[in-house]
C-alpha cells in the first residue's frame, strides 16, 4: 500500500533540509580532501547525520515506499558507506566521494528508476509534489 501524506509548505522544509545538508557535507568532504584534524569536523558530521536524518524521516512520512524505491535504497547505501569510514580511514576520500557520485547520479536519474520499487518490481509514485 502506497501511503502519501501532504504536509503544508512541504517544498520550502525540504528545500531548507538539503541546502543545509549539503552545507554540512560539503565541509565534511572537503575537510577529509583537505587533512583538517578529525575533532575538528565533529560538528560537520553531526550537521550531515541530522540534516539527512530529518529529510530521510520527512521522506518517509511522506511516502512510506521510499525506503524500496531506488532514491531510498541509494540513501541507505550512502549511510552505510559514510559509516564504513571509521573502518577504512584511509580510504575515507574515495570513499565519500562515491558517496557524492551517487547523489549526483541518482538525484538527476528519470523517475521511472527513482521510483523505481524493488518490492512492487514497478515504479510506484513519482508525482508527488514539494
Amino acid at each position: 500500500m502506497n501511503v502519501k501524506m501532504a504536509l503544508p509548505g512541504v517544498r520550502t522544509i525540504r528545500s531548507t533540509l538539503r541546502t543545509a545538508h549539503l552545507i554540512a557535507f560539503g565541509a565534511l568532504y572537503g575537510g577529509h580532501v583537505y587533512g583538517v584534524a578529525p575533532e575538528r569536523l565533529h560538528t560537520a558530521l553531526l550537521a550531515t547525520i541530522a540534516s539527512g536524518g530529518a529529510l530521510m524521516t520527512l521522506e518517509i512520512i511522506r511516502n512510506h515506499i521510499w525506503p524500496v524505491q531506488i532514491r531510498g535504497i541509494a540513501t541507505l547505501v550512502k549511510i552505510a558507506l559514510v559509516a564504513s569510514v571509521a573502518l577504512s580511514w584511509d580510504s575515507r576520500v574515495w570513499i565519500l566521494t562515491a558517496v557524492i557520485v551517487i547523489g549526483g547520479v541518482v538525484s538527476h536519474m528519470p523517475s521511472r528508476y527513482r521510483y523505481y520499487s524493488v518490492v512492487h518490481k514497478r515504479v510506484v509514485g513519482g508525482q508527488e509534489r514539494g
